[in-house]
């Protein structure tokens, strides 16, 4: 059975109003927080949450409690946001083999994720000719990640970084790589770790960023693509 590492400690300032008194991933879809959903479609072999907690994590605590969806809950809290994987070292000491991490205010293929598990180490990635608001990952001929260039950069089309990844053990014997004055990227990390520790990138089918109120109502009508049992 696997781990899995769920980020959801910010609070989304591009949600406006939406999280004055609402913590992003638990703004609702169909009527179910979208973190609901993100634990819902996780693969059947993650038998355990870890999540990462902060901004109202009160809210996140009372509704999932210590288990859910029949998987035991254990919460971590951030308490300084220093980025992904900052947040993921905050993690080391519950992990206890390979790790699936993804994030808490995305929409993930279920399938996706389970082409994640079948590596040691990988990341998910979306090809896409929108690149310009994401990281764009470089991927060597055998299909190992190589470098991250984070946002702002002037590239439109591209294999762009959506946060899914699965970590081998070994990721935590790493120094987290340092991608400005307060954050610690955790692709930057994986990419460090070549070729000693290659990460294999899988493509994604499908994805949904949800960073702002646009993109959450787009991830309201999308919903059905990525929870194929729900009725709408």
């Amino acid at each position: 059975m696997v781990q899995c590492i769920i980020l959801a400690a910010g609070r989304g300032v591009r949600m406006g109003d939406l999280t004055n008194d609402c913590p992003k991933p638990m703004l609702l879809l169909h009527g179910k927080p979208k973190l609901a959903w993100s634990v819902e479609m996780l693969p059947s072999a993650v038998d355990e949450i870890i999540m990462v907690v902060g901004y109202l994590h009160e809210q996140i605590r009372a509704y999932f409690g210590t288990r859910y969806a029949g998987r035991a809950i254990t919460y971590v809290e951030q308490h300084t946001l220093n980025g992904t994987a900052g947040a993921v070292a905050l993690c080391a000491p519950f992990i206890r083999g390979k790790v699936l991490v993804t994030m808490g205010d995305d929409l993930y293929m279920q399938a996706d994720l389970e082409k994640l598990l079948q590596y040691e180490q990988s990341l998910l990635a979306m090809p896409t000719d929108y690149a310009q608001n994401y990281g764009i990952v470089s991927v060597n001929a055998e299909g190992f990640l190589t470098g991250v260039v984070e946002h702002p950069h002037d590239m439109t089309t591209g294999l762009v970084n959506t946060g899914a990844c699965v970590l081998a053990q070994a990721y935590f014997d790493y120094p987290p790589v340092k991608i400005s004055d307060r954050e610690y990227g955790l692709p930057q990390t994986l990419a460090a770790m070549y070729p000693a520790h290659p990460t294999h990138v899988v493509h994604a089918t499908h994805w949904r960023a949800v960073g702002n109120a646009d993109d959450l109502a787009r991830a309201q009508e999308d919903l059905h693509i990525f929870a194929p049992s729900l009725h709408t």
